[in-house]
């Protein structure tokens, strides 16, 4: 079901030099249609969860609007977050190897800070700039490092993969809001260092926070889906209200056999 291989001291050399470790197939053609179905379930309203924050793409108006719960019938979701309230996708995120990860870089109680399914849909005309994942905006108490990305699609140059700088995690953090300056593009993206990170459906791909990545438009006629999900210390908390994020590894860990919604102090307001 999922991928049996173990996290070595080669991949943490790799990773800790480039930023980034490509961790191949993680999961089963079979579990790779089901975590497919079930995001497409969720976008036309056969599974729904109350305390789920999704983001719409309105065709006709051409704007993003979000919304808490499924509100409109469409495969045109851009975001959808808090998706380990789900089954299926919290038993993804509680496989053998990524906890060996998040144990040899954060410890045995782990949280999840945002579990996020994202959509380029098909000619989609709209880029992500250079950014970090970081910044003040998250309005937590600590800069989580570690983030897990899943290819439901084939992400290729073609449909708008990810491109990333590799090595560039080492400059720490360069802009507290997030993104990077355009007057900075010019030191820190130079051109030939820019990689497209393209990947085959159902492979991962391990990256540092701190790694400079975009992605591009979508001029093709297939959707480019992807899942998301960052971990960080079980005891990072909000700076305004104090909550902590729900556990995956370690002491009162989720069961997907007996979980429950998403506290309701955190979908009340959107962190990250």
């Amino acid at each position: 079901m999922y991928s049996q291989r173990d996290f070595t001291e080669t991949d943490h050399d790799v990773f800790a030099e480039q930023g980034y470790l490509r961790l191949g197939q993680v999961l089963s053609a079979r579990t790779l249609g089901d975590l497919q179905q079930r995001i497409d379930d969720i976008m036309l309203g056969r599974v729904l969860y109350k305390k789920m924050r999704l983001q719409y793409y309105d065709e006709e108006s051409g704007k993003l609007r979000r919304t808490l719960g499924n509100e409109v019938v469409s495969l045109s979701y851009r975001r959808i977050d808090d998706l380990e309230q789900d089954p299926l996708f919290l038993a993804y995120m509680q496989q053998e190897l990524y906890r060996q990860i998040v144990r040899r870089y954060i410890g045995e109680d782990v949280s999840v800070f945002r579990s996020m399914f994202m959509n380029k849909p098909a000619f989609w005309d709209q880029t992500l700039p250079w950014h970090q994942d970081v910044g003040q905006g998250w309005g937590i108490d600590d800069n989580p490092t570690i983030t897990i990305w899943l290819a439901l699609d084939r992400a290729t140059a073609a449909n708008g993969c990810m491109q990333i700088v590799p090595g560039s995690h080492r400059h720490g953090v360069i802009n507290e809001k997030h993104m990077l300056p355009p007057e900075k593009e010019a030191e820190y993206v130079p051109p030939q260092q820019v990689m497209d990170l393209e990947v085959e459906a159902g492979e991962a791909v391990l990256l540092h926070n701190f790694l400079l990545h975009r992605s591009g438009e979508n001029p093709t006629p297939d959707t480019r889906r992807a899942f998301s999900m960052t971990y960080m210390n079980a005891k990072v908390r909000t700076l305004d209200t104090g909550q902590t994020f729900p556990v995956v590894f370690g002491q009162n860990a989720l069961d997907p056999q007996t979980m429950g919604d998403k506290a309701e102090e955190l979908v009340q307001k959107f962190y990250g």
